[in-house]
């Protein structure tokens, strides 16, 4: 019989059996750490969504991935530092997906419907009535404020309509207000 050989099949199988009761260990002390840190978890959580059901849902979401990225935790990194990114990047990521989500994409050709609110006002024939009247009080301005006013509503930034109109920004600040104060008065009756 070759002793040799035996000897070293011996100390190749109880080094993986003492590999395998180490992991072993070694992911129960990390359940264990994960399981102690769930306070402070679920506080950091509540701070991040300021909703107690959707700092749960966050607080089983980083649960579960750090349970799937255990084998990524090394041991000279802080542990608690380490779940409570994870839930930070977490909480971001799903506020972009929401942010994503919610973005209207206007396919229309003449971007008609990004430049109205969600609530229009055309329901009814009084809110049609009443954009008219908006519109008809905007086309009897001057251009001196009808052009920087139109712009503004339209998206644009008080640097590209003072560019546009080759006037200073603070010129083209004050027609602006101006025209919203003088469009106010001729609307006072709209108010609710």
């Amino acid at each position: 019989m070759n002793y040799h050989r035996l000897s070293k099949v011996f100390v190749a199988k109880f080094y993986l059996f003492t590999q395998k009761n180490y992991n072993i260990m070694k992911n129960v002390e990390f359940e264990n750490e994960l399981v102690a840190l769930q306070s402070n978890m679920r506080n950091f959580a509540f701070s991040l969504t300021l909703n107690r059901d959707d700092a749960e849902d966050l607080l089983q979401d980083t649960t579960l991935k750090v349970l799937d990225n255990q084998e990524k935790f090394t041991d000279n990194v802080n542990f608690k530092g380490w779940v409570l990114t994870i839930m930070k990047n977490i909480f971001i990521n799903n506020y972009r997906k929401i942010v994503r989500n919610q973005t209207v994409v206007d396919k229309t050709e003449d971007l008609h419907h990004l430049n109205l609110p969600q609530n229009s006002g055309f329901d009814s024939p009084e809110g049609s009535y009443a954009i008219g009247e908006i519109s008809n009080s905007i086309a009897a301005f001057s251009d001196e404020y009808r052009i920087p006013f139109s712009m503004h509503i339209q998206g644009f930034k008080y640097e590209e309509i003072a560019q546009h109109m080759n006037l200073p920004i603070g010129t083209v600040k004050s027609r602006i207000f101006l025209a919203r104060k003088r469009l106010q008065e001729q609307l006072k009756d709209y108010r609710d």
